[in-house]
């Protein structure tokens, strides 16, 4: 009989399959996005997937307001489900989103990519900037000849960098751009880097 597998089971063999299938990635665990959370968010150097687990354990009951978030924040996203899923998960997904399935074999993982995921028709941009930091908006606005908007909102921020797509900011930069940032975040100095835009900001 085979063992049921669960999220945390799946999750350390699952990084090395995404960076061997994906080349260079950046693994991001547990980013709120709306009312859910994503599992995982994987940087590429162009695009952003979200990828949510469906382990053995799991059931269906929230996936469909999960799926609305994920199409919400995400150039494309995936789903990796455990094989008690395999038969029916394309019945509950959108057909765009791309499908991986693991097993365990030999006291080993074994990962199968049923289905390719494409770009998601979905994406918001002002939803999927959400990810990124202060002062790498402020990067951002920086590279793109934005305004500083002092005094107002990441949310005013978000729109205007999207009111110029794609007539002044073109998409295939502005993704590179947003994954250069992402690649290049150090989570061990973010509180002296936020520390520093503030006070950059109280200079001007």
């Amino acid at each position: 009989m085979k063992r049921i597998l669960y999220d945390r089971d799946i999750r350390e063999p699952l990084f090395d399959f995404l960076e061997e299938n994906w080349g260079k990635v950046r693994i991001i665990e547990e980013k709120t996005m709306g009312r859910s959370r994503a599992d995982i968010v994987m940087v590429t150097e162009e695009w952003l997937y979200g990828v949510e687990i469906k382990s053995d354990a799991d059931t269906y009951i929230r996936l469909s307001r999960q799926i609305a978030d994920y199409d919400r924040y995400f150039d494309s996203n995936l789903i990796v489900i455990g094989t008690s899923h395999a038969m029916h998960i394309e019945e509950h997904i959108p057909e765009y989103w791309g499908i991986i399935t693991v097993e365990e074999s030999g006291g080993a993982f074994d990962f199968y990519i049923l289905r390719k995921p494409r770009q998601n028709p979905k994406m918001r941009w002002e939803k999927k900037l959400e990810i990124l930091w202060r002062p790498e908006l402020a990067q951002l606005q920086k590279w793109n000849e934005l305004p500083g908007y002092r005094g107002k909102s990441k949310r005013f921020v978000f729109g205007k960098i999207a009111e110029r797509i794609p007539d002044k900011i073109q998409e295939d930069v502005l993704r590179k751009q947003v994954s250069s940032l992402l690649f290049e975040r150090d989570y061990t100095t973010i509180s002296q880097t936020i520390e520093e835009y503030r006070k950059s900001k109280q200079r001007t």
